[in-house]
């Protein structure tokens, strides 16, 4: 057994049981921590799979900004008058029993029944090649450096206008 298959193996325990946890706890904010600890998870299989911008991107993107906006806004709500919507309504909880029991058939078929994958071709090679990040930067700053550039003004503006609209008033 070697090395990127024990790798595999926890990270994908640790996905599973972390999305479990997220979607069995009563509070919100608990939920959003197994939440960050599932997209760390999935940011290593990326890596596993050398998809290092993409890893790079879950990690940055959605366990850094996409949380901390979803924890202010849990922090914001009241969410303990909610989970009375729920309780009167025991066919919700049926129907998401048997949708999960359903999937979870699905991916036992998968796992036992599929068959392993073929060698790769050298098409599929250097697509695997052409998500690293020195690919990827390379082909910013030499074929697409002018769009690239655009797009980094137009944040500037818009990071600026944003600024300007949310001053109360000029000094």
């Amino acid at each position: 057994m070697n090395i990127q298959l024990i790798l595999f193996i926890v990270l994908a325990a640790v996905a599973a049981v972390t999305s479990v946890m997220m979607v069995t706890r009563k509070n919100a904010v608990i939920s959003a921590v197994f939440l960050v600890l599932n997209f760390f998870s999935l940011a290593g299989l990326y890596l596993l799979l050398n998809a290092q911008f993409i890893a790079v991107v879950q990690v940055i993107v959605y366990a850094g900004a996409i949380m901390v906006l979803f924890l202010f806004v849990l922090m914001l709500l009241n969410t303990e008058t909610e989970h009375k919507l729920f309780i009167d309504k025991k066919g919700i909880k049926f129907f998401a029993v048997l949708v999960s029991v359903f999937v979870f058939i699905e991916l036992a078929y998968l796992i036992f029944r599929g068959s392993p994958s073929r060698t790769l071709t050298p098409n599929e090679i250097a697509s695997v090649n052409s998500g690293t990040i020195q690919s990827i930067g390379q082909q910013l700053y030499t074929n697409y450096i002018i769009p690239f550039e655009v797009a980094g003004f137009l944040l500037l503006a818009t990071t600026i206008g944003a600024m300007v609209l949310a001053k109360k008033k000029f000094e």
